[in-house]
């Protein structure tokens, strides 16, 4: 999804305007059987200093870097169809890491983004999945909404919009699944530092040229990689 960097208050009034994409069917890419590994790496879950979160070996010979949005239907497919891939014969054997930032790219991501960290590193990755998974659900309540719950909207602060938003999406019933209470739910949303942190990896993802997402970094390089099909290929060259 095209990315415009735009001022936090013009960012917080914006709701999704596109359908999003229709879930399409992995077909699976055959693979030479393996000898099972003797540690699951997929287990080993860690934050960045960048504010990303890690999973697998650190020192993977192969490490990808994914800037991506919970709220882009692009991403979302990728989660469908290459995550898995990518995990089970990459990431486990401890080949490769994989690295997600958050890169918020309308007001709802700012909510749900702030409430998948909040579930920590244990929990990020199985929550941004939940939130892949109900995607087209949440965004067609954020699209339904009527002229005056827009105007009511326009009318709150900045926080107070974070926690609408979040309230209108349902939001703090999918991170309760993930052991986020009610009470942790409202904390983390009104968290100015969370927020900094959101805006910190978006200023970061722009001056290092992400101007879409997905975006795929291999080994800190950038790649024009947008789905699983061409992404693996870049992650064997590289010795994955």
């Amino acid at each position: 999804m095209r990315l415009a960097f735009v001022l936090l208050t013009a960012a917080l009034a914006a709701v999704p305007a596109a359908a999003p994409a229709a879930p399409v069917r992995h077909r699976p890419v055959p693979h030479r059987a393996a000898a099972p590994a003797a540690r699951d790496w997929s287990r080993t879950v860690a934050p960045t200093p960048e504010g990303g979160f890690r999973m697998g070996n650190p020192a993977a010979r192969v490490k990808v870097v994914e800037y991506g949005s919970l709220a882009c239907p692009h991403c979302r497919h990728f989660e469908q169809t290459g995550y898995g891939p990518l995990v089970h014969n990459y990431v486990r054997r401890g080949r490769v890491s994989y690295e997600f930032r958050n890169l918020i790219i309308n007001a709802p991501d700012i909510s749900v983004s702030l409430l998948a960290r909040c579930a920590g590193p244990a929990n990020f990755f199985a929550m941004s999945a939940a939130v892949y998974a109900g995607q087209p659900q949440w965004m067609q309540k954020l699209m339904s909404l009527s002229p005056a719950q827009k105007a009511e909207l326009e009318k709150m602060s900045d926080a107070q919009r974070i926690l609408r938003f979040a309230a209108i999406a349902g939001f703090p019933q999918v991170a309760a699944r993930y052991g986020v209470t009610p009470a942790r739910a409202r904390q983390c949303l009104a968290n100015p530092a969370g927020l900094k942190r959101l805006l910190a990896m978006a200023d970061a993802a722009n001056r290092a040229g992400v101007d879409h997402t997905p975006t795929f970094f291999v080994n800190g390089a950038k790649t024009e990689a947008a789905t699983w099909e061409q992404l693996e290929p870049v992650i064997r060259k590289a010795g994955g």
